[in-house]
């Protein structure tokens, strides 16, 4: 039992690393699935020893270390739903990946600001809808091409970017607005 409990707690860790590195909800919860197993075992180990060890007037130890794994599969399953939930609801990715976004969309000749920028996650990839300020008295011709440079440097930059929606605001209207 105590070779299983090491084998799950490794599994957990190898297949953890493996799901941030990919940014898979799946594969986390498949992490966690075996971190949820390491802990059953252990409170089913230390559940029957007690109970052997002990001997009459210890019986009950196997049965409140069932309880104990069943709030940990419990606890496991609202901590696996609630981010699967997320991810089939097109969340917003994290804060980082919006930033990084932005800065890149700056960088773009010809991009006076960005006014808005909306990332949605669906699997492992991100939707970006981005509304860029360019100069006012620049050609429609000019704004299009601006646009398409930023949805071109977006994607280059970040692979998991499938498609970007570009808005264009002539900086004059925008300051308006304001």
């Amino acid at each position: 039992m105590i070779a299983v409990i090491i084998t799950k707690e490794l599994l957990f860790r190898f297949v953890l690393k493996k799901g941030n590195d990919v940014q898979s909800i799946a594969v986390k919860s498949d992490a966690w699935h075996h971190r949820s197993d390491a802990i059953t075992s252990a409170a089913a180990f230390i559940g029957i020893s007690i109970a052997l060890i002990g001997g009459q007037g210890y019986e009950e130890a196997d049965d409140w270390a069932a309880l104990f794994a069943s709030g940990i599969i419990i606890y496991n399953a609202y901590k696996l739903l609630k981010p699967a939930i997320y991810d089939l609801t097109d969340a917003a990715p994290e804060i980082e990946i919006n930033k990084s976004i932005i800065k890149t969309a700056q960088g773009v000749k010809g991009v006076v600001e960005i006014d808005k920028c909306i990332v949605r996650k669906s699997g492992f990839d991100l939707f970006v809808d981005i509304h860029v300020v360019v100069d006012g008295k620049v050609t429609v011709n000019q704004g299009h091409l601006i646009g398409h440079n930023v949805k071109d440097s977006l994607i280059e930059n970040n692979p998991r970017i499938k498609d970007v929606l570009v808005h264009i605001e002539p900086d004059d209207i925008h300051q308006k607005n304001e």
